[in-house]
């Protein structure tokens, strides 16, 4: 798997991320989740770079030029409900990408620490010879990502796959390499060393579900 660790350079993107991290910046919900698509569109552009592009002639007002543009048919992913800013960055660049969404969260047996990831829903357009774009925000464990991309299986395999995250920890990392062919690309605004006990990245940012949109309902 190619590791695009975009925090190894300094840009307006480390500016984001401090925000996002920070406990008194977090109250602010809707800073929050601006801050996250604009994480997202970053990545994007850096991922554009990467895409195939084909020579289109535009007509313009005082003639005709050709442009280079982009020749991929994306399918823009991602993982509910935490992924959603993630995502709207993503297709405020990649506007034509057809969409697809996975709903999964960890279920903890009798309130233990250890837990399994449960995909409950699914919607996505045939994947076969297409672009996969799969956006998680925090990739902790990496279960996550991996179960999202096992029930996507059934509608078709992807020509490539690109998986977008905002923070993750080396243990995540190393997870989803093992499960994932050595082609896909993981864009990825910074990463963590650790996790604690319940498989959440330290120092993270928190639950980002949480924190865009309030905490869960309880059933």
């Amino acid at each position: 798997m190619h590791i695009h660790n975009l925090s190894l350079k300094n840009s307006i993107l480390n500016t984001f991320v401090s925000e996002i991290r920070n406990i008194h910046v977090q109250k602010d919900k809707m800073r929050f989740r601006r801050n996250i698509e604009r994480i997202g569109e970053i990545l994007g552009y850096e991922m554009s770079q990467l895409l195939n592009y084909k020579t289109t002639t535009v007509e313009a007002p005082l003639g005709y030029c050709d442009m280079d543009t982009i020749d991929n048919d994306i399918v823009l992913c991602s993982i509910l409900r935490a992924g959603i800013p993630l995502h709207n960055g993503l297709l405020n660049y990649f506007d034509a990408a057809e969409n697809a969404f996975i709903s999964a969260y960890r279920h903890h047996v009798h309130n233990s620490e250890s837990f399994e990831i449960v995909v409950e829903y699914a919607s996505c357009p045939s994947l076969t010879n297409k672009t996969l774009i799969l956006a998680d925000p925090m990739l902790a464990t990496g279960q996550s990502m991996v179960s999202a991309f096992n029930a996507l299986k059934p509608y078709g395999l992807p020509k490539e796959i690109h998986l977008v995250s905002v923070i993750g920890a080396t243990e995540g990392i190393a997870y989803v390499n093992k499960h994932f062919d050595a082609s896909t690309n993981l864009w990825i605004a910074a990463i963590d060393e650790t996790l604690n006990d319940a498989g959440y990245i330290i120092p993270g940012l928190g639950d980002v579900g949480d924190l865009a949109f309030g905490e869960k309902l309880q059933k």
